[in-house]
């Protein structure tokens, strides 16, 4: 029976079903087991900050529990893994089949780069470009440092880009380099020879077609979506994604439905499942489906949420680096992590219960051993902030450690890199 109609909470429970949550964790995580969680998810945003743990890694632990970060390496990070990067949501990890689906984006990146309020900064880097593509013919894939000479300096406080990785990036962006894994994370570039199949990004399919594609694909991976929400998987203009809602429609992929408490059309997949119950724990990504777009999070989940890590120390309201907690098909709390490799420790450093909402301490709390557990660390510490900090550590069985201002200071390997992008 095709529903036409959804409560609040079954919405909820049809997303994360959607996005892979609710299934037991395994007890071994294969190869074959990352993949397919990847193939759901569609893609993985990539972020350089890495005070607890790099975003990409963060939604499949979530969703499958403990797994050797090794291999999800070997699958993203080598020139010949089965996924690379591109523009898809913000910078993110995709199968590598998948790039000819924004060869349209490409060209759009190219046309608006040409536009009179960047085309300056195109033409000054024209030679640095043609010697880029010549270099990387003779020399093969390599990162933007192997190119780079003593010159080249930084200039601001996060970053200065010099010409040869603001011309490598124009080439990327334009889909005249591709990414070809990343070394010590730093991503190597590659003419598209190199990594792709023969004429792949000359056979990709038009815009209209894949946008369409793209649109499908969100559906199914959000499971019941706005057509704002399904713009925003891959970022695409609303326009285009209006025009595919309603190829989908009549399709019959998607079908319109009215959520509880929500203003606007919604659509449900056909796939879709609509489970009586979402059993589920972890602590979310900043950068996880389920919370990437704010809009989306506060209207399903109630739950206002961004991301303080550019917030001078004395006005963050939560913490540095602050993940939702997801209990069941809630989202309960907050809680700011750092991986102390140095003591072996993971330190919450703030805890918070979300108001009106019952966060499960000794559920948190098994949570947290696990994830210490994944990091390779001895056990957990909890900072005497937040208003959940004492019953987490109590969950813990661990005394809380007062809070001090150095707590709230950005940790020195948590700053940004120009190759977060």
């Amino acid at each position: 029976m095709v529903r036409t109609t959804l409560s609040a909470a079954e919405a909820r429970r049809v997303a994360l079903a959607a996005q892979g949550f609710g299934a037991a964790p395994a007890d071994t995580v294969s190869t074959r087991t990352l993949t397919a969680g990847f193939a759901r998810l569609g893609l993985l945003q990539i972020d350089s900050v890495n005070v607890f743990e790099r975003s990409h890694y963060l939604p499949l632990f979530a969703r499958l529990g403990s797994y050797d970060r090794a291999t999800l390496d070997r699958l993203t990070m080598t020139r010949r893994g089965p996924y690379a990067e591109y523009w898809a949501h913000e910078a993110a990890f995709v199968a590598r089949t998948d790039l000819p689906l924004f060869r349209w984006r490409m060209d759009a990146f190219r046309e608006r780069d040409a536009r009179p309020n960047r085309i300056e900064g195109v033409e000054r880097t024209a030679g640095v470009r043609r010697e880029l593509l010549a270099l990387l013919r003779v020399e093969g894939p390599m990162p933007a440092s192997a190119v780079e000479h003593e010159a080249n300096v930084r200039r601001g406080p996060w970053w200065g880009w010099s010409d040869v990785k603001t011309g490598l990036e124009q080439l990327f962006r334009w889909g005249e380099v591709v990414s070809a894994g990343r070394s010590g994370f730093e991503r190597v570039y590659a003419l598209p020879e190199q990594v792709l199949a023969p004429g792949a990004l000359e056979t990709a399919p038009d815009r209209t077609t894949a946008v369409t594609e793209l649109v499908r694909r969100a559906g199914r991976a959000l499971g019941v979506a706005t057509r704002a929400d399904l713009a925003d998987y891959f970022r695409l203009r609303s326009d285009d994604t209006a025009a595919a809602v309603t190829e989908l429609v009549e399709r019959g992929e998607l079908v319109p439905v009215t959520v509880e408490g929500w203003k606007d059309r919604a659509w449900l997949h056909t796939d879709a499942r609509v489970p009586r119950r979402t059993a589920a724990d972890a602590v979310l990504s900043p950068f996880d489906p389920v919370v990437w777009f704010r809009r989306r999070a506060e209207r399903m989940y109630g739950f206002h949420y961004r991301i303080e890590i550019y917030t001078p120390a004395p006005k963050r309201v939560f913490g540095y680096y602050v993940l939702p907690v997801l209990q069941d098909d809630r989202l309960t709390g907050r809680i700011d992590l750092k991986s102390d490799r140095q003591r072996g420790l993971l330190r919450v450093r703030t805890a918070w219960q979300e108001p009106g909402e019952h966060l499960d301490a000794e559920r948190l709390a098994e949570t947290l051993r696990r994830t210490a557990t994944w990091q390779g660390l001895d056990g957990v510490e909890v900072t005497d902030r937040g208003t959940a900090a004492a019953a987490v550590a109590g969950a813990l069985g661990v005394p809380l450690v007062p809070h001090v201002a150095a707590d709230d200071a950005d940790a020195p390997e948590s700053t940004p890199t120009d190759d977060a992008a």
